[in-house]
């Protein structure tokens, strides 16, 4: 499918004007948004990624504090890293972010590239964070495509095919690249350009979909373009955009194991190829064999006999698509030697970079004493 953008100049022009005027009275005042540093914006960008604002802004406030720079990041050991990212997942962003840094500090001097082209090349920089780099720190008219932009456009333009087809994106980024290159022409001899129009146009149009056109329930009446938009006039807002079934969840349980010995606990580093690579977990058991008894798994998982074995927390928690009910025990062993991992005092493994689920852990051994 191809979707038709040229003849459409004007309506791109007007859409521009009604987002950034909306935008410059309601846009939230983020910390990212009060700097044009590219770095800072690249920052907000790869943590922003399938994570929510109110829970990125204290993550963004403490890393730009602890490495402000370019030359900062790429010299930061990867534990420091981790350890400011615990908690946001996806941790090959935060490695990737670390190679893209030793590139730039190698291939560009130290100076974070201007050219969309060369952003584009840095290490887990994709087509939609090249753009938002190069709009909102250099105001280049270049497109921006996220899911809150795809549902705006989906529903302002009408567009009923999966907008996960390919044919489908690319027109979806031809309409984004419209109305950026519009918001870039706004103005003449007497009403001058918008001041920085083309990151305020792709903020908009994120800021649209992450406050009124959401998923559900949107709030049509409040949104600039509704008298533009199809959707809105054919009643056909809770219809698009037309997305896939959402994969089943699997379901998965494991179970972890807190021992002791002298003040002292069991903490091990994951392989850096599995999920949570390189962070610090307590001895966990991804699977349980039916029929085993507690005590036995707990002996296979730690890799010694474990005493006292007693229940210290449940909760449920996500991974992507699974779901799964995590348990953690207690417990004492007789000797240290020959058990593999570090034993530390509490205070020391907070210091540590923990999975998600682990860090759960050690708050609850934390408050039990």
């Amino acid at each position: 499918m191809t979707i038709k953008t040229s003849g459409r100049s004007l309506v791109h022009m007007a859409n521009a004007k009604r987002l950034l005027a909306w935008f410059a009275l309601h846009a939230r005042d983020l910390p990212w948004r009060r700097t044009r540093n590219p770095y800072a914006v690249w920052v907000s960008e790869i943590m922003l990624q399938q994570t929510q604002v109110k829970t990125v802004i204290p993550y963004w406030e403490r890393w730009m504090k602890e490495l402000p720079t370019l030359t900062a990041l790429a010299e930061a050991p990867m534990e420091k890293l981790l350890k400011l990212w615990e908690g946001l997942g996806y941790y090959r962003r935060v490695r990737h972010m670390q190679k893209a840094a030793l590139a730039i500090l190698r291939g560009h001097q130290g100076k974070f590239p201007t050219a969309w082209n060369e952003i584009l090349e840095l290490p887990g920089i994709g087509r939609y964070t090249a753009g938002a780099i190069c709009s909102i720190a250099y105001n280049t008219p270049v497109p921006v495509l996220d899911g809150n932009v795809i549902r705006v456009l989906t529903r302002v333009y009408g567009i009923a095919d999966n907008p996960t087809k390919a044919t489908v994106r690319e027109g979806l980024w031809q309409l984004a690249q419209a109305l950026v290159g519009a918001a870039a022409g706004i103005g003449d001899s007497a009403n001058p350009p918008v001041s920085r129009a083309c990151g305020s146009l792709n903020e908009s149009l994120m800021e649209l979909g992450a406050l009124i056109c959401t998923p559900r329930s949107p709030l049509c009446t409040k949104c600039p373009l509704r008298k533009a938009c199809f959707a809105f006039r054919h009643d056909l807002v809770e219809q698009l955009p037309k997305l896939p079934p959402t994969p089943a969840t699997t379901r998965r349980t494991t179970t972890s194991f807190v021992v002791e010995r002298n003040g002292q606990f069991l903490v091990r580093r994951r392989e850096q190829r599995v999920v949570n690579g390189e962070l610090w977990e307590f001895p966990r058991a991804e699977r349980q064999s039916r029929g085993a008894t507690l005590s036995k798994l707990a002996r296979a998982t730690v890799g010694t006999n474990v005493r006292d074995v007693r229940p210290l927390c449940s909760f449920q928690h996500s991974i992507t698509r699974y779901r799964i009910s995590a348990k953690a025990y207690r417990g004492t062993v007789a000797k240290k030697t020959g058990v593999p991992g570090r034993w530390l005092p509490l205070p020391e493994i907070s210091k540590l970079p923990l999975t998600s689920a682990d860090g759960k852990i050690l708050r609850a051994l934390l408050r039990a004493g």
